[in-house]
């Protein structure tokens, strides 16, 4: 059973996302709440698997929220709500340490797989959406953002198995694919990713696709 926080200052919104999450077995509601300044003491009062966070919200935005949020040690992950998928918010909340993001018109059978793959800490982007999200950071990134040699440096840091494991992630690749990919268990996946993301000071696996994207590493497997 994965535990569900509600953030959206729209009633209806988070009326709608209750009563399809309710539809699933597994899933459960246990908190909503109508502002970002309110998500801190749900977390520590529900202690809930995952928080589907909206973007734009009075008060404290799910931006904020997010950052303050993932800072905390053992955070949920956060997955956001937005509008349009051109929502020049994405890159910020990602950046911020979401898991990810979805459309609130997305089909509900969508929204319940993604629910499941974020609070298992999968990817909730599939390939294409990295690949245009990466596209967005190539053609929007200042020369200082562009392939630079402290990206490099950072995944320096890591072991052989684990950059071809953060190589797989740029791709999109879920768990279980990684796992099939280079020949180890699902476990040993998991294991390499959260050994990644200490090293690395990261929040999620979109942050290891975009630095392995600036160090230039996206087409090796070195």
């Amino acid at each position: 059973m994965s535990d569900i926080l509600l953030v959206d200052d729209d009633a209806l919104v988070r009326s709608g996302l209750r009563l399809m999450l309710a539809s699933a077995p597994d899933l459960r509601v246990v908190a909503e709440a109508a502002d970002g300044t309110e998500v801190e003491a749900l977390v520590d009062a529900h202690r809930p698997d995952l928080v589907l966070m909206d973007i734009r919200m009075p008060g404290l935005d799910g931006l904020e929220a997010t950052r303050l949020l993932r800072s905390r040690p053992n955070a949920p992950e956060v997955v956001m709500l937005t509008t349009f998928t051109t929502d020049g918010y994405v890159l910020r909340a990602l950046q911020a340490g979401a898991a990810g993001f979805l459309l609130k018109h997305t089909r509900p059978e969508r929204i319940l797989e993604a629910v499941r793959q974020a609070a298992a800490g999968e990817p909730v982007m599939s390939p294409e959406a990295l690949t245009q999200l990466i596209g967005a950071v190539t053609e929007t990134a200042a020369p200082e953002q562009m392939p630079a040699p402290d990206a490099r440096q950072r995944l320096s840091l890591l072991g052989e198995r684990q950059r071809e494991v953060a190589l797989a992630v740029s791709h999109g690749k879920s768990n279980a694919e990684i796992a099939r990919h280079l020949h180890m268990s699902v476990a040993t996946v998991k294991s390499h990713i959260s050994h990644i993301l200490a090293k690395l000071d990261l929040n999620n696996r979109v942050q290891i696709a975009l630095l392995v994207y600036r160090a230039g590493m996206t087409g090796t497997t070195s």
